[in-house]
């Protein structure tokens, strides 16, 4: 743990100065998951251009295929108008140089029920609301909240906010309404430094809190030096009744006059 913190610094600089900034594969409406014959759209975004981006799926029943094998290609968009069980799997952008864009997985159900989450990593410290939603009206109805198998809690509109999500809340999250139906489990990723008062947990090496402590204190230690170096060097006066040779003089008698060096 030593080297943590270098080794994160240095990661941090690279990615600062060496940056490629790659595309981003989005959707709209932005869900992990959708009823079947729902309206998606997927987008290839990067800050420059969407051209020379790609937008490819592997599913049960395809692999690579492009936009044009499987949806609509509405400008810089691909959409499917009405989605099937086959349209459940991954989804990202690839550039004609081969580079690649993040993933995204998304599902597809018949079922009755869907949980409603991030579809994009969140970062730790936001704030992360799931919505547990019918096919069919009534809809915020009461919902019971589970994560990885073990009971979260119930909310009485089907809406369940974490608050300054962490690394620990990461999962696979799935929601039940009583009388309606359970929906497919979903997986949250959370990204980031785990952050604690705003501050993050990084653990300082004992080479950086040493370069530190120099930093910090060095104008103390350099004006204490040159205070030493300027009393050693500063000449003193012979004492009373005594020449700069040692000899003793009466300063009435002596036909010389004594200069008085501070």
């Amino acid at each position: 743990m030593g080297q943590t913190c270098e080794v994160k610094l240095l990661l941090l600089i690279s990615s600062l100065c060496c940056s490629t900034n790659p595309a981003v594969v989005t959707l709209s409406p932005s869900s992990s998951q959708f009823f079947k014959g729902d309206f998606i759209s997927f987008s290839c975004e990067d800050d420059h251009s969407s051209a020379g981006w790609t937008l490819r799926r592997n599913t049960s029943t395809d692999t690579r295929k492009e936009c044009e094998d499987w949806g609509r290609q509405a400008a810089s968009s691909c959409v499917i108008d009405s989605a099937v069980l086959m349209d459940s799997g991954v989804y990202w952008c690839e550039s004609t140089e081969g580079g690649a864009s993040n993933y995204i997985n998304i599902t597809v159900t018949d079922g009755p029920v869907i949980l409603q989450s991030p579809v994009l990593p969140v970062e730790t410290g936001e704030d992360v609301t799931l919505i547990c939603k019918t096919k069919t009206p009534p809809f915020n109805l009461s919902a019971d909240f589970y994560k990885d198998g073990t009971f979260v809690r119930t909310t009485p509109t089907g809406h369940m906010t974490i608050h300054l999500v962490s690394k620990s809340d990461e999962g696979a999250y799935k929601c039940d309404i009583t009388g309606r139906g359970e929906s497919p489990p979903t997986w949250l990723f959370v990204t980031g430094q785990e952050v604690k008062g705003g501050v993050d947990l990084l653990e300082p090496s004992l080479t950086l809190l040493v370069i530190i402590h120099i930093v910090v204190s060095s104008p103390y230690v350099l004006s204490t030096l040159l205070l030493v170096s300027i009393c050693r060097q500063r000449p003193t006066a012979p004492p009373p009744g005594e020449d700069e040779e040692g000899l003793e003089y009466d300063d009435v008698d002596a036909d010389v006059t004594t200069e008085h060096r501070f």
